[in-house]
């Protein structure tokens, strides 16, 4: 068999992106597992993680346990479900299959799927599906869908039909709204484009290239070696996190990974091996919100206050799993981290400590979260004792714990989602108190109310959503299934 001389060179290549990083790295690096650990001692974070600059590698280690029944703990190599950090492969294969001349970023979704509706799919174009403008609803934000459509096997065509061909909530173009029903119509014009299935067009077009060998798409019946399980948290512990069919994600977050293939991709993505430079500079162009094709463009302030970092980024999350990659084109640093606790609140702020290490900047050390501590107590008192002890706690120990709006709003949630939608409105119309000009808590709110029946108030508290953020599309979409206008009317 003949050799192929640039096969062995990209073998070599891929040999050197792990050579270990050489002096002035080791403080560097205790620093980072310093802080890794105190994140993961408080249950903030639990899964693999890797920090490097344009010399090399200098942190990859991972933490806690892959599975916590078996007691068989996470290792670099761990494979863990990307959620929707899978958009950005799929907006490389599609603008590969541009490079190639077999799409164009103007054509319709009507002429790229013939059987989508004409109606909507001829004023949609495939740009407008990679960065979100569409104005197709997302499929994830419906009601019913985790309760009664999340664990049930659906192919492409019905899926598309059923869930992400809905009526559009703007005009395509004119507004942003994250919408994971656009990726998965992306992954079905990858198929019709290739005559392949999306998981070999990925695995075909980056994967193997790459020498990605422990990245793929999940399914949950193979026998997958190394493979993170994944779990919630609980007051007593963690639970198993429940079971989603991998057929719905598809192309909007159904691939898993490790970080160590993350880290190939990152640095793959510094030169035109995949895609054209032009090209390429498309997915790093900021659209509406700072997104441009499967990546987010937004600054990082640092934990000095004042440094600030113009980071290439995503996150995700899917039952189970927390992801997050964000690049910095300056000093090409990285920082991956991919956790099977679903510990997504924590994340950013990690990766935040993270990069103020690599600069030189004290990292703020780690502090629970306050919904942390009144789960403790959420089920044997009543929910007007909850709410008084968060008040006690932030008047008497303002610094002791994270008093953040995602830490009621997730408590309020877990009540909202255990059947106990009356207290869960006790617990948002004190973040609504606390937080009174963030959006999202309005919007959490009138969810709660909807799910008692009121419908006045929902109404009230989604409009005040979309006043503070007229971005919130899913407050702008529930406003319209109540038959309100958005905007409150004199």
């Amino acid at each position: 068999m003949t050799r192929n001389p640039l096969r062995v060179l990209g073998v070599l290549a891929v040999a050197l992106l792990f050579i270990p990083v050489a002096a002035g790295a080791a403080t560097r690096q205790q620093e980072l597992d310093r802080l890794l650990t105190q994140y993961h001692q408080l249950r903030q974070f639990n899964g693999a993680a890797l920090v490097a600059n344009e010399k090399g590698v200098i942190l990859k280690k991972a933490y806690g346990s892959a599975n916590f029944e078996w007691n068989v703990p996470n290792t670099p190599d761990t494979k863990f479900r990307l959620a929707s950090v899978t958009k950005q492969f799929t907006a490389m294969v599609v603008l590969q299959l541009v490079a190639e001349g077999k799409l164009k970023l103007d054509d319709t979704l009507a002429s790229a799927l013939p059987d989508y509706r004409k109606d909507t799919g001829s004023r949609i174009t495939l740009a407008q599906l990679l960065n979100h403008t569409s104005g197709i609803p997302n499929y994830t934000n419906r009601p019913d869908f985790f309760p009664k459509v999340s664990r049930n096997p659906y192919t492409v065509a019905d899926f598309v039909k059923q869930f992400a061909s809905g009526d559009l909530e703007f005009e395509p173009g004119s507004q942003y709204a994250y919408s994971n029903s656009g990726y998965f119509l992306l992954g079905a014009i990858i198929e019709r484009a290739t005559g392949k299935t999306y998981a070999q067009a990925v695995q075909e077009r980056i994967f193997t290239p790459l020498g990605m060998k422990d990245s793929g798409y999940d399914v949950h019946a193979t026998v997958l070696p190394k493979r993170a399980s994944g779990y919630e948290q609980t007051p007593e512990g963690y639970v198993n996190a429940p079971y989603l069919d991998m057929s719905l994600p598809y192309a909007a977050g159904s691939l898993y990974s490790t970080v160590e293939d993350l880290y190939r991709w990152d640095r793959a993505l510094y030169g035109d091996t995949l895609l054209p430079e032009a090209l390429k500079q498309k997915m790093f162009t900021p659209g509406l919100k700072n997104y441009g094709f499967g990546f987010s463009m937004d600054p990082l302030k640092l934990d000095d206050g004042k440094t600030e970092l113009a980071t290439i980024q995503h996150s995700g999350g899917i039952n189970g799993f927390s992801t997050r990659i964000f690049r910095v084109p300056q000093g090409k640093e990285v920082v991956i981290l991919l956790d099977n606790t679903s510990g997504g609140d924590n994340l950013k702020p990690l990766a935040t400590g993270l990069f103020s290490v690599l600069h030189g900047i004290p990292p703020k050390a780690p502090r629970m979260g306050i919904r942390e501590v009144l789960l403790q107590t959420l089920g044997k008192e009543p929910v007007a004792k909850t709410v008084a002890r968060y008040r006690e706690l932030k008047a008497t120990k303002p610094d002791a714990y994270d008093y953040s709006d995602g830490q009621l709003n997730s408590l309020g949630y877990r009540l909202l989602q255990t059947g106990r939608a009356a207290d869960s409105i006790e617990i948002f119309k004190l973040n609504v108190e606390m937080f009174p000009q963030v959006g999202n808590v309005y919007d959490s709110l009138g969810e709660a109310y909807l799910a008692v029946g009121d419908k006045e108030q929902a109404r009230v508290n989604y409009r005040k959503a979309v006043e503070l953020d007229p971005a919130n599309a899913n407050a702008a979409a529930a406003l319209q299934n109540l038959g309100a206008p958005s905007k409150a009317v004199p």
